[in-house]
């Protein structure tokens, strides 16, 4: 396991709330503003990038009312000041790459801040295009082992054979949660088929899987790594931290 999927699986195992990690209704609100402006409106019938965001903020208990007004920001209307994606590179101490996605009104406030967490905490930044390279554009799908509203228990063996039927592209086990990555165009199908299997499908998303490793084994490289990528998940404009580590489970005890 690496990237994307170890980071998940060791904020799970660390108690950390996810509310807290990347979720907040500010953060799911940013998401939200954007996916609104990218993919075509506020229509989640037609905006599959929408629908996806939508679904993780009430999985977060987000009001209904702080969906509305995102939606209504990512359309221009409210006054607000409009958002843009803008995705940072860097590197970690001992060369781990990282994609900082960001959603940001003002560049001049948001790019001294990523930069600064960064090289404050022994990383570098780097121009675009530097690690890039080394991630591709997925879909990820969640899959509990343990069904959260029927109670209904797969093995890993079970899910993969499903979501194999079903198109997935990768299935990793990750303890209590299978992720299965999928084409980014084929999310949408597989999840839906996931679904019709009586799975239980505890998130879906976008997202960017690394196809470079880098082997993180000394502890205290690991705990460098692992708190940056921390802090800069910290930062207000930051949405999501993408990286290409793998750490031994020994190391996370």
């Amino acid at each position: 396991m690496s990237g994307h999927s170890k980071w998940s699986t060791i904020k799970r195992q660390k108690g950390v709330n996810d509310a807290k990690r990347g979720a907040t209704f500010t953060k799911m609100a940013m998401a939200i503003a954007i996916a609104t402006k990218e993919g075509g409106g506020g229509d989640q019938s037609s905006n599959f990038k929408l629908r996806l965001v939508i679904d993780n903020a009430r999985a977060v208990n987000m009001p209904k009312d702080n969906i509305a007004r995102a939606i209504d920001r990512g359309l221009g209307k409210g006054g607000a000041a409009t958002l843009e994606t803008i995705v940072y590179e860097g590197y970690t101490p001992g060369k781990v790459a990282l994609l900082v996605e960001a959603a940001t009104d003002n560049r001049n406030r948001t790019l001294p801040e990523v930069r600064g967490t960064l090289e404050k905490n022994g990383g570098t930044f780097v121009s675009s295009g530097a690690v890039s390279w080394m991630f591709a554009d997925v879909g990820i799908i969640s899959v509990a082992k343990v069904a959260p509203q029927s109670g209904v228990k797969k093995t890993f063996d079970d899910i993969f054979e499903i979501a194999v039927d079903a198109g997935a592209d990768d299935v990793e086990d990750s303890g209590e949660v299978v992720e299965v990555y999928t084409k980014s165009v084929d999310l949408e199908k597989v999840r839906s088929a996931l679904v019709a299997k009586g799975l239980g499908v505890t998130g879906a998303e976008l997202t960017k899987k690394p196809t470079t490793i880098v082997k993180v084994e000394d502890a205290e490289q690991a705990r460098k790594v692992l708190g940056l990528i921390e802090k800069l998940e910290d930062l207000d404009d930051v949405v999501k931290v993408y990286a290409n580590f793998d750490i031994p489970e020994a190391l996370l005890s």
